[in-house]
């Protein structure tokens, strides 16, 4: 893509143009060969380019093309015009906000466990973009014509941590290129089932998975919605999906049972790590959709066996945080502590084993 987009589950702003040359591995029919190559940012699902298709929106060299069916080959460059956002009025709400850093352009948030990052029919309120709205209010100096703040990342409803918003439209498009190159730095504390061991012949022998130098493991596969459950992604391999790779290392191990894992992506694909680490047969602890229903057992690590069964959501907390300040340039790093409830549950396991 050689612009900017705008990240706007509506659908963008009027007359922005998105333009994307298609790679070796496209599908050859037009709009299975867009949903696979538009940036995941820009929030355009197949659906919605169907629409932008029939149209008139989709052109290839100056000629609109209106069939979804049409063939299409690699080396191609494709420009999506996309119209007025669609009407959604987002209310400014007063939320409190955990404020970690904030200048006029961008603003981070250490964001809550449970918290929707953008609204969407089923969540209008109650999001950091109506917190965002309210805290922020006239210091907005607008994106794409409107007065709202630049969503460029986002984090599941029940992951916590550090999340980056623009406030600036020189700020949006700055850090949208550096999330696009994969030039941000972000690591995540999570908890797992079992300990991925570079020892363990199963894990050696999962497709996708590698061992690099100091204990760390790759794992590196396509993410696509799954088949039948389009609330979940599933891996899949080339010409499926979109490439994703994730780095992981073990920081504390509870008997075997459980283990506190340091994870950072080179991509960011739609719950890429949870995905990633049930695929290599270490789901999260308190994951409802990838995590399984595996239990601890309680022989081996006492009261943290019961907390673990006790913990209502995935335990994945966001905790650093790297980029280039998209105006000033500088270097900006920052860390977040764990969350309450997942210092708790690492307390439970430890004392587990010391008991």
């Amino acid at each position: 893509m050689d612009e900017p987009f705008d990240d706007d589950s509506a659908g963008g702003a009027a007359g922005e143009v998105i333009r994307i040359t298609l790679e070796d591995d496209t599908p050859a029919r037009l709009d299975k060969a867009l949903t696979l190559a538009v940036p995941e940012e820009a929030a355009l699902s197949r659906s919605r380019l169907a629409r932008l298709i029939e149209a008139g929106a989709v052109s290839r060299g100056g000629v609109v093309i209106t069939d979804q069916k049409a063939k299409v080959t690699p080396g191609e460059i494709w420009e999506i015009r996309l119209g007025p956002a669609e009407p959604v009025e987002t209310l400014a709400e007063n939320i409190p906000l955990d404020v970690i850093y904030e200048d006029d352009d961008l603003i981070v948030i250490n964001k809550p466990a449970g918290m929707v990052v953008h609204p969407a029919p089923g969540t209008p309120s109650g999001t950091l973009v109506n917190a965002l709205l309210y805290h922020c209010g006239e210091t907005l100096s607008g994106i794409g014509g409107e007065r709202r703040p630049g969503i460029v990342h986002r984090i599941d409803k029940e992951t916590s941590g550090l999340l980056v918003a623009a406030k600036s439209d020189r700020a949006h498009h700055g850090l949208a290129a550096q999330f696009e190159a994969h030039s941000v730095t972000r690591h995540y504390l999570a908890i797992c089932h079992g300990v991925p061991e570079g020892s363990d012949p199963r894990l050696r022998g999962t497709r996708g998975v590698s061992f690099e130098a100091a204990g760390v493991i790759r794992v590196a596969t396509n993410l696509a919605r799954h088949r039948t459950d389009r609330q979940k992604q599933a891996v899949c391999w080339p010409p499926e999906g979109r490439h994703a790779v994730t780095r992981a290392h073990v920081v504390e191990r509870f008997q075997g049972q459980a283990a506190l894992i340091d994870c950072w992506l080179e991509t960011g694909r739609t719950h890429q790590i949870r995905v990633h680490l049930a695929w290599a047969g270490h789901g999260l602890l308190g994951d409802p959709t990838y995590g399984g229903r595996r239990k601890l057992s309680e022989k081996l690590v006492g009261a943290g066996a019961q907390a673990a069964a006790d913990f209502p959501r995935q335990a994945l907390h966001a905790a650093s945080l790297g980029f280039i300040h998209p105006v000033t340039g500088a270097q900006m790093e920052f860390e977040s502590d764990l969350p309450e409830d997942m210092a708790a549950l690492l307390a439970a396991l430890r004392q587990g084993v010391s008991s």
